[in-house]
């Protein structure tokens, strides 16, 4: 039976980026990601991959700040597929909310544009903000596990199918038929949270999956077209230049769906919903809206990430809310934080050989 220092279930962004924090934090532990399908393929698929420096509570705006220095030293060392891009952050209401909430917020604008075709509601303000980017989540998963297999252990095609504690070790029973002993263990599922191998430890953090829908617009973004927050909506739109369309997330309402469901699909009511929203802003954009990505998250009840340790030697990350990319880096930092790592001689030393 094979033995690690740290095994850390979910092969997304997530689990990546806490994969690279362990061994960059401690060289000498012994690591493995594990997931059920191929890595990046789950959530970090049907993600946006949109950064902008915001948070509602303070904690967040920590973890937002903390995230961007790591995604900006990331993409120039590993050559990740990450694109700058400007932003406008339009918001009805108080400016000093708005000013505590983003951080990099610049210099007011002009809070509507009809060149590009949106116009804002009565009282609106709008603000250049610094600082945003977005990214191929699904490649960036993969490219950060690429430079890490010569330290890390991929098993990809690896469902955990039970998971248990004895003595010094958690057991993970794989479908394979195979048994992977750890010191240490990350639960890193997304939104898979009611797996049966976990739902009962997962169980006490109140968690709920929620349903998540961003539309595709058929228009072709100009090389100079921002993004643009839609504060008070919960709502952006993103010109994705590598695809030739815009992408309109909003916020849908629909909670208590799971990943596997046959029936989290585009529905009638999404489309409706989307143009509702956007019908506000860009009405011309309206008939463009008919195609786009469904998906769903985990949500905790305070809205922050979580990563809290379950049992002793086994933490739980993510829940966060559709802000999975954005935040990963700084979820990393807190989970491996909270894993103990230390001191060495806690960890697996190397077997001898027999002679």
């Amino acid at each position: 039976m094979d033995t690690v220092d740290l095994a850390v279930i979910g092969g997304g962004v997530i689990g990546a980026l806490i994969a690279h924090e362990a061994v960059a934090a401690f060289p000498d532990v012994t690591v493995a990601v594990l997931e059920r399908g191929l890595v990046g393929q789950g959530a970090s698929s049907r993600s946006a991959g949109v950064h902008f420096p915001r948070g509602a509570t303070e904690r967040v705006r920590s973890m937002t700040e903390h995230s961007h220095h790591v995604w900006e030293r990331l993409a120039a060392e590993l050559d990740l597929p990450i694109r700058e891009v400007d932003a406008t952050v339009v918001a009805a209401g108080d400016a000093d909310t708005i000013a505590t909430t983003y951080l990099r917020l610049g210099e007011e604008t002009a809070p509507a544009d009809p060149a590009r075709g949106w116009a804002a509601g009565p009282g609106a303000r709008a603000w250049n903000l610094h600082g945003c980017h977005y990214a191929d989540v699904q490649q960036v998963t993969g490219r950060v596990l690429a430079r890490l297999r010569d330290r890390v252990t991929v098993l990809e095609g690896t469902e955990v199918t039970e998971l248990s504690f004895e003595g010094a070790y958690h057991r993970l029973a794989l479908g394979q038929g195979r048994e992977l002993l750890a010191r240490r263990v990350v639960l890193a599922p997304g939104p898979w949270i009611a797996h049966p191998a976990w739902a009962d430890l997962v169980d006490p953090l109140g968690l709920r999956v929620k349903k998540v829908v961003a539309m595709h617009l058929e228009s072709s973004p100009a090389p100079d077209d921002p993004l643009t927050i839609f504060h008070d909506e919960d709502a952006f739109l993103l010109p994705l230049h590598e695809r030739g369309h815009f992408l309109f997330s909003y916020t849908c309402d629909r909670w208590d769906v799971a990943p596997d469901d046959s029936g989290l699909v585009l529905e009638r009511s999404d489309l409706d919903d989307a143009r509702a929203v956007l019908g506000r802003f860009a009405p011309d954009l309206v008939a463009r809206c008919n195609s786009g990505r469904v998906f769903c998250d985990a949500y905790s009840p305070r809205r922050e990430p979580v990563a809290a340790e379950l049992k002793p030697g086994l933490v739980f990350a993510g829940a966060a809310g559709g802000s999975g990319y954005r935040l990963a880096p700084a979820i990393a930092a807190e989970t491996v934080a909270a894993l103990d790592l230390t001191p060495p001689r806690i960890l697996s030393q190397p077997r001898q050989r027999q002679s």
